[in-house]
């Protein structure tokens, strides 16, 4: 099995009531990688940096298992930049910069070996490119998993919904599941996007966990509650990315194996929001997983 990530690797600077820092890394694709690096090490990139971008960090993902042979560095040009502050409850935030810089022309290439990979992960990017790789690929994979947001919905509505078309998965919040269908109720929803192509559903709440739909059946995976929470930044993305990397791994694509993925998913994000960009992702111990998969077991456990 092998996964194909296709995003964002970008700078951020980030401000919380926790702190400020400055140009660290960022983007989609960075935290998505990383996170399924922890399940499973046939992981494919497709990204475009500028010449700015740091060796050491392609180096770093190449010792997780990544290919980074489908990432784009354009000579002479910089690397997408983003800047963000967080309200004092850290659900909402502003965003202060954006800078596209290379991503401003970004054209996806697949090399000629990740063309058959059994999965896909598409992140947030414009529905014209992320119907670009899905193109590319020489046969559909297993799974095709697909992140999008309010943006796209606003100003690129008609290539949006040719896109879902064509995917198997859909990762949105709950107020883009309502944006998307026009319905409150999220079990509403659910139904409206599957008429749109995705046969499966998760909304992301936050803090208030995450739900996986899937015709009449539906699962909730709580967020583990913290002590502190210092940045939320790429937590939906690290989620993506345990939940992608889990299912690699295992190969099955199916409900009941998805509800497992949710949960590996939602705990790469509680391990991500504990510290500023990817400092707490870079360095999570086997033991450290663990724990925490046995914290969210024991969160919800119960007999009747």
């Amino acid at each position: 099995m092998s996964l194909v990530t296709v995003g964002t690797v970008a700078f951020d600077d980030i401000e919380t009531p926790y702190g400020r820092v400055e140009k660290v890394i960022g983007g989609a694709a960075t935290y998505i990688s990383w996170a399924a690096s922890y399940f499973y090490r046939d992981i494919m990139l497709v990204s475009v940096v500028g010449d700015d971008w740091p060796s050491d960090e392609i180096a770093l993902l190449k010792s997780r298992g990544v290919d980074m042979s489908g990432l784009q560095i354009k000579k002479g040009e910089k690397s997408f930049f983003w800047a963000g502050r967080y309200h004092e409850n850290m659900n909402k935030r502003d965003t202060l910069t954006t800078e596209l810089n290379v991503l401003a022309d970004f054209d996806p290439v697949l090399p000629e070996h990740y063309q058959n990979a059994d999965f896909l992960m598409l992140g947030n990017l414009t529905p014209e490119i992320q119907m670009e790789v899905i193109r590319q690929m020489e046969s559909r994979p297993k799974l095709i998993a697909m992140d999008t947001m309010n943006f796209w919905m606003d100003v690129a509505w008609d290539s949006l919904i040719k896109t879902l078309a064509e995917v198997d998965l859909l990762t949105i919040n709950d107020e883009e599941a309502r944006q998307l269908s026009g319905e409150y109720s999220l079990v509403k929803a659910a139904r409206k996007i599957y008429d749109l192509g995705p046969k499966y559903l998760v909304v992301k709440k936050g803090e208030h966990g995450a739900l996986l739909f899937h015709k009449d059946h539906i699962f909730f995976a709580p967020a583990l509650p913290l002590l502190e929470v210092k940045d939320p930044t790429g937590a939906g993305d690290t989620f993506a990315g345990g939940f992608m990397g889990y299912l690699a791994r295992t190969g099955e694509v199916n409900f009941e194996n998805m509800k497992k993925a949710l949960i590996y998913g939602s705990a790469m994000a509680s391990f991500c929001v504990e510290a500023f960009s990817l400092d707490k992702i870079k360095n999570i111990s086997e033991e450290e997983l663990k724990d925490r998969l046995q914290a969210f077991k024991n969160l919800v456990h119960f007999e009747t």
